[in-house]
């Protein structure tokens, strides 16, 4: 008898996270992925903070050793630069990263008051700084009607772009 066939749980697709969904609440903020098998573009755990991988090489170290990947990657809410060297074969966190978009309801105390699709109200977003906030808040001003797009990721979440809701029939 084989093993798989004792803990077939631990070996159906559906038992572990992958790419594309979403974390339920209480569920793990990351799943484990192979580092050969991350890429460009991609999300990554460095250093404890969620980041997006904007460049990565493969190298090898000698006659015996393993291959290593740098990764050169952005944290997604910082926007700070951050590097790691890691074995191609061991596994990196790879955080679960959703964009929602919200209808913006008002800018209050440096806090985007939000709308849900299912008419929920969310109040817990800072507004951006700097030119997507200053940008975002006099188009506000303006009495624009607009759509906001907050990422999330471990825990955290951020306003990354708006832009203006359609116009109703």
């Amino acid at each position: 008898m084989h093993w798989t066939s004792i803990y077939p749980a631990l070996f159906s697709r559906s038992a572990w996270p992958m790419p594309g969904r979403t974390a339920d609440a209480g569920s793990s903020l990351t799943y484990p992925m192979q580092c050969s098998a991350l890429r460009k573009n991609g999300f990554v755990v460095i250093k404890g903070r969620p980041c997006k991988i904007v460049d990565m090489s493969t190298s090898k170290t000698g006659k015996h050793g393993h291959a290593k990947v740098h990764l050169v990657a952005i944290d997604i809410f910082t926007q700070k630069k951050l590097e790691d060297l890691s074995p191609s074969t061991h596994n990196m966190e790879v955080p679960f990263v959703t964009r929602t978009e919200y209808q913006l309801l008002d800018i209050d105390d440096g806090y985007l008051n939000l709308m849900t699709n299912d008419g929920e109200t969310k109040d817990d977003v800072k507004a951006p700084e700097g030119e997507l906030g200053d940008k975002l808040q006099a188009d506000f001003d303006e009495g624009k009607d607009l759509l906001v797009t907050v990422i999330s990721a471990m825990g955290e979440e951020a306003c990354v772009s708006y832009k203006e809701a359609p116009k109703g029939n």
